[in-house]
Order: structure tokens, then sequence, then C-alpha cells
């Protein structure tokens, strides 16, 4: 009995992290989309790898030290490199979704 509840628990983290990154793509949407100046890329692009480089700080660290290292985001990198770079898929992520927020916005105002 105490496997299948093992693995449940496994199943419910696993969800979690997966939560995360659509987590940090909705924001980079919402972000896109309510920041101010249409076509202004490089204010967005600024603007948005401040607060996604923020996001993506809390977010691994979060997922790496609240979830196991099995079940966190893992690169196969290891070490201060593998965190660094679980950050910039972060960060890449919420760009992205500035980005689509942004056209999303320019879309909806005509």
């Amino acid at each position: 009995m105490q496997r299948g509840s093992n693995t449940a628990s496994i199943e419910r983290l696993s969800m979690l992290v997966e939560l995360l990154i659509l987590l940090n793509l909705i924001l980079g949407i919402v972000f896109g989309f309510i920041h101010r100046g249409k076509e202004d890329y490089f204010a967005l692009l600024r603007n948005g790898a401040l607060a996604g480089l923020l996001l993506g700080i809390i977010f691994v660290l979060a997922s790496n030290y609240l979830i196991p290292r099995g079940m966190s985001i893992d690169i196969g990198i290891p070490g201060v490199l593998g965190i660094f770079s679980e950050i910039f898929i972060f960060l890449i992520l919420f760009l992205l979704g500035a980005f689509i927020g942004d056209k999303i916005e320019g879309i909806r105002k005509k």
C-alpha cells in the first residue's frame, strides 16, 4: 500500500513542475498583453528579460529545493551550470509568452 501512495505523490510533484512551466508561459503572455507601447520590441525584451529572470530564479530554486532532484526540472547538467541553464530556459519561455501576449494585444486592438 505504501508503494501506491508513493507513486501518487511522485505524480503530484511532476505535475507541480509542469504547472510551474505553464504558469511561467502564462505570466509571460499576460506581461506582454498588458505591456504599454505597441510594437516597442526593445522595451518589451528588456523589461521581459528582467521579469523573466526574476521569475526564472524563483521557479528554479523552488523546484530544485522543494521537489526531489529526480522530479524537478533537470536538463542533465550538474551543479551551478545546470541551475543557470534551467533559469535560462524559464527566461526564454517567459520572453516567448511576452511576445505572444504582445501579438494578441495587437490583434485585439485592430
